[in-house]
């Protein structure tokens, strides 16, 4: 059994899986989803062509986002990322890649299978005039829904009909028991549901991989594990290397300012703790890009060390 963060435990299947309500206050502020073309933001880095893409947004409640802070902590940092006392919305930024032929996302967002804020990627990437059928490969960082949930539509079809699809080997081996009943605790149950129905619906088309696999040339799989068990980060070969984070460093205010605060949808929250340190520990030391999923659009940038912490600094 794994002994989880007590935001698991405190927050109903409805509430993690689709939002609720209170996690979707009007007042709140939310990142804009969709925009022209030409307000995608765009790099160059090595080989590798790369447009960051909008899925939407996620509205998470303190006890997920903050649960170490005091309460004068939540309230500063929640007024920050645009929320109150309560909530606040973070961003879900995909990366699609060109290399070569490959057309690459680092994961695939929300779909229909997470709060109704998020699953704006399939849209945007229209308006990139790229189809679902062009997309050649889909690499997970993980399974959680808000990565992985636009692996089928409401309907069951598979999106991407044409990607191969790429996860860790220790990410497969943690999701797919069969008895994950019996094995994980029931705060865990709706997420292995949501894993299962992902992965398999592509068992067919999909590659386990370790981490230093290559998935393309240059691209490499970056072991970050805590998140959740196999969470992997991708390392793209450039000027300086970029490193597309995923979820080991979930937001560049909280836990950048943070480092030592826990996350409240860790699966292994110490775990989670040393991969976060030792990303942005060699991310600062070897001047790093980053590119990060829940960060402020476009979530590309830098960490500096800053009084025994970190900030960070757009690109």
């Amino acid at each position: 059994m794994h002994a989880l963060p007590d935001a698991f435990a405190s927050l109903t299947r409805r509430d993690i899986l689709a939002g609720t309500a209170a996690f979707a206050a009007a007042s709140l502020m939310p990142p804009k989803a969709t925009a022209a073309a030409a307000d995608f933001h765009r790099l160059t880095h090595g080989a590798f062509d790369i447009t960051v893409v909008s899925d939407g947004f996620l509205t998470l409640p303190a006890a997920v986002l903050v649960p170490d802070a005091t309460v004068e902590q939540r309230q500063e940092i929640l007024t920050r990322l645009g929320g109150n006392s309560e909530q606040a919305p973070v961003q879900a930024n995909i990366p699609l890649i060109r290399h070569g032929s490959d057309l690459i996302l680092i994961d695939n967002g929300s779909g229909t299978h997470f709060q109704p804020s998020a699953g704006r990627l399939e849209e945007n990437l229209r308006r990139l005039g790229v189809t679902p059928e062009q997309v050649t490969k889909v690499v997970f960082t993980h399974v959680h829904p808000d990565h992985s949930g636009a692996t089928t539509t409401s309907d069951g079809r598979v999106l991407y009909p044409n990607a191969d699809y790429f996860v860790s080997e220790r990410e497969w081996n943690f999701w797919a028991d069969k008895d994950y009943k019996a094995h994980m605790p029931a705060a865990l149950h709706a997420f292995a549901e949501g894993a299962q129905r992902d992965l398999f619906a592509v068992k067919e088309r999909l590659t386990m991989v370790k981490p230093g696999d290559e998935i393309v040339s240059g691209m490499h799989v970056m072991e970050t594990p805590g998140h959740t068990p196999g969470h992997v980060s991708i390392e793209l070969a450039g000027d300086g290397n970029l490193l597309i984070t995923g979820d080991a460093c979930t937001n560049d205010v909280i836990f950048f300012e943070h480092p030592a605060w826990h996350f409240g949808f860790d699966t292994d929250a110490e775990l989670a703790l040393k991969s976060r340190r030792a990303l942005l520990d060699r991310a600062a030391s070897e001047r790093l890009k980053m590119l990060g999923y829940h960060w402020t659009y476009p979530g590309v940038g830098y960490a500096e060390r800053k009084d025994g912490a970190y900030r960070f600094i757009a690109a």
